[in-house]
């Protein structure tokens, strides 16, 4: 084949019907960690409990998905691809089943942390394209990767919303992921590679290396300073909307916060341009039309925000457009280094962007909480106020 994944093949190891397999997976797994947030009345009204404590499912899903970053996904380095890949879906889909067939509470909270660790095949996949891909086009195959991760987070919320919808009951949805899940199993694994680059390694060796790669690699280090404060504004916008849109002016319902996960669909799209641009020009070079892009997105926001939709449309886009660019081009930035160690890489950067993704919720929504919206995109400014110092210190990084 001569094609790859929008235009010509980096190398044979990396087609365009690869790619785009590639997104399709990425997509449909990572789905698996946002599909249940708009299920939670229908979860709390099904088992009994309060709206409170079906929340815990929400959570139970991010720290299942921290922990198999940090203890999973740096398996990529030294495991049989193939069979690493193999058993994270057939456990994933093992987890989905029994949260569907969950008794209670307790029970489908444990299953979430369980299905969440080992749905982490998005952050193996990212590091694999890029290795076949090959040096100079592995923005290219990132940003097509990127693009399936984000309609994958984008629509699921939407689909599970009316998969139970249509069928009355919360579980369906559980059991539709676990088909579309399992179904991976058949054509994935035989996608990727046997092994990584880097060869076998034992597990041990392989977090113990984590330290010593951050003290190493100073474009890692800058990677998953910029990730994370960009990321920590990026969480604070999407934490706060589902309040600032209930409250006067607008009095919009919860369904208004999931439409805007789909106004900022064709910005998202755009954003594959970021690997293209970052394999040319650099990712420095894309970072900085990225911040640039996210300056604008939170001065519109602070300007004409807090009374008017048309703006928090525009405002989103380009927070989308520009956070999704500005990721793409840290992840070429780090994976320019070794071969071998793309995953722990990956591992690491990951990690630094959920820190910060964590600490701009919590920050934005008590600054919400304390300020109204003016706060929030001041307490936003100040990430992004981080994030160009960082970018002004690491310009010799390229």
């Amino acid at each position: 084949m001569t094609v790859t994944a929008l235009d010509t093949p980096p190398r044979p190891g990396l087609s365009r019907g690869t790619a785009v397999a590639l997104a399709t997976a990425g997509a449909l797994t990572v789905a698996n960690i946002y599909f249940p947030q708009p299920l939670l009345d229908a979860i709390a009204t099904g088992l009994g409990v309060s709206g409170s404590a079906a929340g815990l499912v929400a959570t139970a899903a991010q720290i299942g998905y921290a922990l198999g970053i940090g203890l999973v996904v740096p398996l990529a380095d030294g495991a049989r691809l193939r069979r690493l890949t193999t058993a994270l879906l057939l456990l994933t889909t093992a987890g989905l089943l029994a949260a569907a067939l969950a008794p209670g509470l307790a029970t489908l909270t444990a299953a979430t942390v369980a299905l969440s660790t080992t749905t982490v095949l998005p952050q193996v996949i990212m590091p694999t394209a890029a290795s076949m891909a090959g040096p100079g086009h592995s923005g290219r195959a990132l940003g097509v990767i990127g693009i399936g991760l984000t309609l994958g987070s984008t629509l699921s919320r939407t689909l599970s919303g009316a998969v139970v919808g249509l069928s009355g009951d919360w579980r369906t949805a559980y059991l539709a992921a676990a088909a579309l899940t399992g179904s991976l199993v058949f054509f994935l694994p035989r996608l990727l590679p046997e092994r990584a680059a880097g060869g076998a390694v034992p597990y041990r060796r392989l977090i113990a290396s984590l330290p010593r790669l951050v003290t190493a690699h100073p474009e890692l280090r800058l990677s998953a300073f910029l990730g994370a404060t960009v990321f920590a504004a990026f969480s604070a916008f999407w934490a706060t909307l589902a309040f600032h849109l209930a409250g006067p002016p607008f009095d919009k319902g919860v369904a208004w916060t999931g439409l805007f996960g789909l106004f900022s669909l064709p910005a998202a799209l755009l954003s594959y341009s970021a690997g293209r641009l970052s394999d040319r020009r650099g990712p420095r070079s894309v970072n900085l039309s990225a911040y640039a892009c996210v300056c604008a997105a939170f001065l519109v926001l602070g300007l004409f925000g807090d009374r008017s939709t048309a703006a928090l449309v525009v405002g989103s886009n380009l927070l989308v457009y520009g956070g999704s660019c500005w990721q793409i081009a840290n992840q070429v930035r780090i994976f320019r280094l070794d071969e071998g160690i793309r995953a722990r890489l990956n591992t690491l950067f990951m990690l630094a962007s959920f820190a910060g993704g964590a600490a701009g919720s919590f920050t934005g929504t008590a600054l919400y909480a304390a300020h109204g919206w003016g706060g929030m995109v001041l307490g936003c400014a100040g990430f992004l106020a981080l994030a160009g110092a960082g970018l002004a210190a690491g310009r010799r990084l390229g």
